[in-house]
């Protein structure tokens, strides 16, 4: 998994190819992938900010499923 700092430093990169890009569409698509590389850079720094640990449950913890009775029509 890259870093933020990866990201950014592709960011980096496609903005400098966006400057040198030889026509405008080829300059705006550069320059939105390079923002999305800086979206992504953020987010890996808030999942590098985050612990989570899974722990599955044990079977005593488990809570058994409860069965409900349904009401019978009464019949005449």
């Amino acid at each position: 998994m890259p870093t933020a700092e990866e990201y950014r430093i592709k960011a980096v990169d496609l903005n400098a190819r966006a400057k040198l890009a030889p026509n405008s569409s080829l300059r705006a698509e550069c320059e939105k992938l390079a923002l999305s590389y800086l979206r992504l850079a953020a987010q890996a720094e808030k999942n590098a900010q985050t612990d989570i640990v899974y722990e599955p449950p044990t079977a005593t913890a488990r809570p058994q499923p409860q069965q409900q009775q349904q009401q019978q029509p009464k019949r005449d």
